[in-house]
């Protein structure tokens, strides 16, 4: 998790569309939203999120290979307090392992 959350940032994201969009009801929770191709609308009173993605060529290390997706955030409509509110669960229910 940051500590702050621009109106706008990206995010270099080590997954396959599928698995993104897999996450996306968890991560999204209660809150309203449609996909329109490689895009999110998610509806945050008093504003919204446009979330976006394209793939990025794959990481390989040695024989590993991940991967990845260019994932661009944009508020509309929200200050930096309800940015933090909305990313932190959001964050949260994206976590994998880690030490």
């Amino acid at each position: 998790m940051q500590s702050d959350y621009p109106e706008r940032f990206e995010r270099d994201v080590g997954c396959s569309e599928a698995e993104w969009l897999g996450w996306m009801p968890r991560a999204l929770g209660a809150h309203a939203w449609r996909r329109e191709g490689s895009r999110i609308t998610v509806d945050i009173p008093p504003g919204a999120l446009d979330i976006a993605w394209e793939p990025l060529p794959e990481r390989r290390i040695a024989l590993l290979r991940m991967q990845r997706l260019k994932v661009v955030f944009a508020f509309r409509g929200l200050d930096a307090d309800q940015r933090r509110t909305f990313m932190k669960p959001f964050d949260l229910s994206l976590q994998r392992g880690g030490g």
